[in-house]
């Protein structure tokens, strides 16, 4: 029989023969006798302090049977491990040749057409209308963008003729005309000067009109969106429309700041440049006419692309930083679940097709230019003081106090969200630190207070997280079991419907996630508060389920369950009653009445409440 046991002598580690086996033998046994798990808290406390820093926990390994195992995962080590990059090494090489005809002329490695399909539902907007736009939101400050263009002018005018002014001084000083040549040089001084004063002030100013565009566009922008109808958030998601607040704002404003800059100086330059060179030589002035004509041809090409390019990272930026928010959001589904790598491989798809088109830009480019503050252990503030507590096979026990008396931090630490600053988690005498973490939470169901839901199709919500592949007749199933199927086939598509944040009730959501669980097929059922959003007739059938969960004896569960209402755990094999990081009581519904304690009050406020 399984034992979960917290000792508060102080983190300690039991001999090797007593950690987790990793062999495909021994997790069998240990499965099995999982099943029927015994838990007792002795002396537990935790300690936390809020700080703005986030502290991480160093990976643990282990080596068995010739497999290197690093939070559940594995890879062959030693001669196995070689074989295996010498069949990567020559996959390798086999690519590359592959793909060395793509990336010629013409060859489909330059292609965008493919790679996201961008819904344009704004009309296009052209170059002199976004100029128009934002010279509205300038215009307010015109002397900036006045002063930058007379410095841009004066620099560029200053620019073009200190060529002439050199060559006159070299001229004049082989003469020996030394009137001239002095003339010349104060001149050519003067010129030098001029143009790095415009050139600083020309900087400076653009980078003010630059400041003061995007602070005027993130104004606007965010207005427009405070006047926005609800169901126009019902399309967009966080992650875009952060993305617009910040990166393609600060992107736009380049225009003025970067781009703007760069293309009338140059435009200044090159008409005095090629006016100059017409005056000395015709020919040679209409032959560069022709070659720049050739070289604007080809800009115009390249400008289509990088277009089109720079969309693309627009639209990968803002699919990427939601993918981040909903993963940061939802942080607490992730770690239970144990999904961290298929977090990862969400984000890293998106980092990918950032990269590769960063990649074909610099390419082109070179061709053509041949929700808080991360808790920690600390001493200042006490949680948990010496917790004991047993919890037996099959039992279902219900956890209740006032808020802040640590009922949800006891389950974090049974979650290993965190850890205790003194004592230990033993299940089976082995410290719950020793465990595979990945092995651990498979066998457990989790259900929160407030539920979040992934970006992705209602199957995929309640499949989220579940160990090998789930038939669609199971997730129907458990949709059943936590009376979901109704609504969810009421849905125009059904189990194919996507979540947004405003699709479902606070109710549907409890659901969903309780069906997530059920699916899961859990040893340990943990419930936090999972019926608080439900109405009565919905809590009256969820807890129908719990006690379904466990009332066939070849599957009997351990359900720990937190709970506000004491209507919903009355039916529990115990009731522990905490306050200020203690347990006060314990006790049967009857027994904690008979007491006239905190539980028997708390039962005496909310009948009046509900009276």
């Amino acid at each position: 029989m399984a034992l979960l046991q917290l000792c508060g002598t102080g983190p300690r580690l039991l001999p090797s023969r007593h950690r987790f086996p990793v062999s495909g033998v021994i997790d069998r046994r240990i499965i099995v006798t999982a099943r029927k798990t015994k838990f007792e808290f002795a002396n537990l406390s935790l300690k936390y302090r809020f700080a703005a820093t986030a502290r991480f926990a160093p990976l643990r390994c282990a080596s068995v049977n010739g497999y290197s195992t690093e939070n559940g995962t594995g890879k062959v080590d030693d001669d196995g491990a070689l074989g295996e990059d010498k069949d990567e090494m020559h996959q390798r090489i086999r690519s590359f040749i592959e793909f060395l005809p793509s990336i010629l002329p013409g060859g489909n490695w330059w292609s965008l057409s493919d790679d996201v399909d961008v819904k344009l539902v704004a009309e296009p907007v052209t170059v002199w209308k976004a100029l128009e736009r934002m010279w509205q939101l300038v215009a307010r400050d015109r002397w900036v963008i006045i002063a930058a263009f007379s410095a841009l002018i004066l620099a560029a005018v200053s620019e073009i003729s200190i060529p002439h002014y050199l060559t006159a001084s070299i001229f004049t000083a082989q003469s020996a005309d030394v009137a001239t040549f002095h003339r010349n040089v104060r001149l050519l001084v003067l010129l030098c000067v001029t143009s790095g004063i415009c050139s600083g002030l020309r900087g400076c100013c653009f980078g003010i009109a630059n400041m003061i565009l995007v602070k005027r566009m993130r104004e606007t922008l965010y207005s427009s969106l405070l006047l926005q109808d609800i169901s126009f958030f019902d399309n967009e998601t966080v992650g875009d429309l952060t993305s617009r607040l910040g990166s393609d704002c600060q992107q736009v404003s380049r225009v003025i700041g970067n781009d703007l800059n760069l293309i009338l100086r140059n435009v200044v330059q090159g008409t005095g440049a090629l006016t100059y060179l017409l005056i000395l030589s015709r020919p040679l002035g209409l032959f560069t006419v022709f070659i720049c004509s050739a070289l604007a041809a080809v800009m115009t090409v390249y400008g289509m692309y990088q277009k089109k390019a720079a969309r693309l990272t627009q639209e990968f930026t803002a699919s990427a930083n939601n993918v981040a928010q909903e993963t940061f959001s939802l942080i607490r589904t992730v770690r239970v679940y144990g999904t961290e790598k298929l977090e990862r491989e969400r984000y890293n798809l998106w980092l990918d097709k950032l990269a590769d088109i960063s990649l074909k830009q610099s390419a082109a480019y070179g061709f053509w230019n041949l929700s808080f503050n991360t808790l920690y252990h600390s001493t200042q503030v006490q949680v948990l003081q010496h917790v004991n507590l047993t919890v037996h096979p099959g039992e279902v026990v219900a956890i209740v106090g006032l808020s802040g008396s640590g009922k949800s931090t006891l389950v974090n630490l049974l979650l290993r969200l965190y850890e205790p600053t003194s004592g230990q988690i033993l299940i089976d005498g082995i410290p719950l630190q020793e465990l595979d973490i990945r092995w651990f939470r498979e066998r457990i169901g989790y259900v929160g207070q407030e539920p979040k839901l992934f970006r992705m199709d209602l199957s995929s919500n309640i499949s989220y997280g579940c160990p090998g592949d789930v038939t669609q007749e199971e997730i129907e199933h458990a949709a059943k079991e936590a009376y979901a199927h109704d609504f969810i086939s009421s849905l125009p598509d059904g189990y194919k419907t996507i979540v947004d944040d405003d699709l479902l009730s606070g109710g549907q959501k409890q659901r969903i996630a309780i069906a997530r669980a059920i699916l899961r097929d859990p040893t340990i059922l943990i419930l936090d508060e999972a019926t608080s959003a439900l109405d009565a007739e919905s809590e009256h059938n969820v807890k129908g389920v719990i006690r379904s969960l466990r009332s066939v004896s070849m599957s009997r569960r351990t359900v720990i369950v937190i709970a506000h209402r004491l209507s919903t755990i009355q039916a529990a094999d115990r009731i522990v009653v905490m306050g200020n990081g203690q347990v006060i009581e314990m006790g049967r519904h009857k027994e904690l009445l008979l007491k006239d304690g905190l539980y028997a009050q708390l039962t005496r406020r909310q009948a009046d409440a509900v009276a």
